[in-house]
C-alpha cells in the first residue's frame, strides 16, 4: 500500500486487469478463431475442393511463413505507432483477409490467401505481451497473460461447436456451409478492430480512467519493477535478432508450436477418424474437451508458478506432460484412450505457454522486449508450418497420424531437455537470466 495517498495495491491491480484483460481476451478469442477455423472447414472443403492431405497440412501452416517474415517488421511498428494504432490495424485488416477466405476456388488461392493472413496479423501476440508489461508488474506477468492466453483454449471450446453448427446449418444462396463460417467467423475482427482503436491506452500516464494517484503510483510500481532486475539488457534490434538467449528460446518455442498446432489443426480430423458417423456438430462438441481442460491447466499452473517465483521448471514440467500425451495418442487404438492422451498431450502444451512467456521480460528491457518476443515468435511460428505439414505429409504417405505424433513427441522431449538446462539466479528467479548463459 502507498501509505501518502492509501491507495490500495490489490484494488488499482483489480481495476486495471477489469479494464485491460477481458478486452484482450475476446481479441485473442477472435484471433485464434480465425487462424484455426481452416482445420473444421475441412471437413467439407477438402472434398468440395479436391485438397490432398499434404495440400491441406502447407494451407494450414502457410499461415505462419508469413507471420514469419513480418513479425519483427511488425513489431518495430507497434513500438512506433503505440499499441491502440497499431493492434486495431492488425485486427481490421485480418478481419478483412479472414472473410476473403470464404471465396476460395482452388489450393493455390488458398495457399495466397492463408499466407496474407499470417501477414496482416504477425505481431498481435508479442504486441499484446509487450503492451502488458507495461501496465502489469514481473510478479503478476505469468498469471496475467495465463488470463490473456487462456483465450486461446477458449477459442476452440467455442469455435469447434460453433463452426461446425454453421457448417451444418448455414447455407443460404447455396453456398457451402464452410464458406458461411469462415466469412462469418472473419467480420468480427473488423468490428473489433474499430472499438479497439478508441478503448485501449498506450500507457498509464495516460489512462483517464485511472485517478492520479492511481496513475502515479503504478507508473512508480513500474519503475520499481524494471530497477529490481540488475541484469536487464537493452538491445538493438541486430544485437536482439543475434541474441543467443533469444535464439535459444526461440527455438524451445518452435518445437512446441509444432505439437500444439499439428494437433490442433488436425484434430477435427483425427477425431472424424475415431467414426464414421459422427456428424460435424458431434466433431465440433467432443473437440471441446482437450481444451477445457487445457484451460484450466493454464490457469492453475500459471498461478502455481506465479506464487513461486519460478519459470524454468514450470516450463520444462509441461513439455514432458505433452510430449507422453503426444506418443500416447499415436499409439492408442482405443477412440476413447486415444481423446484421454490428447487430453494429457494439450494440457501441457498450454500450461506451458505462460511461464514461459515471463521468460524474456526477465533479462531484457521493455523496449527491447517488444523486438525479442517478436523474435522468438517469429522463429517459434515456423514450428506452425512444419507441426501441420508433417502430419499432412505422413496422413498422406501412411493414412495414419502415429509416426507423426511419436516425431511430435520426441521433439517435445528435446525442448523440455532444453528448458532445463536454462540457467536463472539462484535468489529468486523472477530477478532475471544470468548474463553468461542461456
Amino acid at each position: 500500500m502507498n501509505k501518502n495517498n492509501a491507495i490500495k495495491e490489490e484494488d488499482v491491480i483489480k481495476k486495471i486487469t477489469l479494464r485491460i484483460i477481458p478486452f484482450l481476451f475476446i481479441l485473442y478469442i477472435v484471433s485464434y478463431l480465425d487462424r484455426a477455423n481452416i482445420g473444421y472447414a475441412a471437413l467439407q472443403m477438402n472434398k468440395e475442393l479436391a485438397l490432398t492431405s499434404e495440400a491441406f497440412g502447407v494451407i494450414s501452416g502457410i499461415f505462419f511463413l508469413g507471420y514469419f517474415l513480418f513479425e519483427v517488421p511488425s513489431n518495430v511498428m507497434l513500438a512506433k505507432f503505440g499499441a491502440r494504432v497499431w493492434i486495431a490495424r492488425i485486427l481490421i485488416t485480418w478481419g478483412i483477409i479472414a472473410a476473403a477466405t470464404a471465396f476460395a476456388q482452388s489450393a493455390t488461392q488458398l495457399y495466397v490467401l492463408r499466407f496474407l493472413l499470417g501477414v496482416a496479423e504477425a505481431g498481435f501476440f508479442p504486441g499484446i505481451i509487450v503492451y502488458l508489461t507495461f501496465w502489469f508488474r514481473s510478479k503478476e506477468l505469468a498469471t496475467t497473460v495465463a488470463m490473456f492466453t487462456a483465450a486461446i483454449p477458449v477459442s476452440y471450446i467455442i469455435g469447434a461447436p460453433l463452426s461446425t453448427w454453421i457448417m451444418d446449418n448455414v447455407s443460404w444462396m447455396d453456398w457451402s456451409g464452410w464458406r458461411w463460417m469462415l466469412f462469418l467467423e472473419g467480420v468480427p475482427a473488423v468490428l473489433l478492430g474499430f472499438v479497439c482503436y478508441f478503448y485501449l491506452t498506450d500507457r498509464p500516464e495516460q489512462a483517464k480512467w485511472l485517478s492520479s494517484e492511481e496513475k502515479q503510483w503504478l507508473v512508480d510500481e513500474l519503475e520499481r519493477d524494471r530497477q529490481s532486475r540488475p541484469n536487464v539488457r537493452h538491445l538493438s534490434v541486430m544485437q536482439t535478432l543475434c541474441n543467443p538467449k533469444v535464439l535459444y528460446l526461440g527455438f524451445i518455442y518452435f518445437v512446441y508450436q509444432c505439437g500444439s498446432l499439428g494437433i490442433g489443426y488436425w484434430m477435427p480430423q483425427i477425431i472424424k477418424s475415431f467414426s464414421e458417423t459422427l456428424s460435424h456438430t458431434q466433431i465440433g462438441l467432443i473437440a471441446t474437451v482437450p481444451y477445457i481442460l487445457a484451460t484450466i491447466a493454464m490457469v492453475l499452473w500459471s498461478k502455481s508458478s506465479d506464487k513461486r517465483g519460478e519459470r524454468r521448471l514450470h516450463s520444462a514440467i509441461p513439455l514432458l506432460i505433452a510430449a507422453v500425451g503426444m506418443a500416447g495418442a499415436g499409439l492408442m487404438h482405443s477412440a476413447v484412450l486415444g481423446m484421454a492422451m490428447i487430453c494429457v498431450a494439450l494440457a501441457g502444451l498450454y500450461a506451458f505457454k505462460s511461464p514461459f512467456w515471463a521468460l524474456p521480460t526477465l533479462f531484457l528491457s521493455r523496449s527491447t522486449a517488444a523486438v525479442s518476443i517478436a523474435v522468438i515468435n517469429s522463429v517459434g511460428n515456423l514450428g506452425g508450418f512444419v507441426g501441420p505439414s508433417l502430419i499432412g505429409y505422413v496422413k498422406g504417405q501412411t493414412s495414419n497420424t502415429t509416426i507423426a505424433l511419436m516425431f511430435l513427441s520426441a521433439l517435445l522431449v528435446i525442448a523440455f531437455v532444453m528448458t532445463l538446462l536454462i540457467k536463472l539466479q539462484n535468489r529468486g528467479e523472477v530477478a532475471g537470466l544470468t548474463e553468461k548463459q542461456a
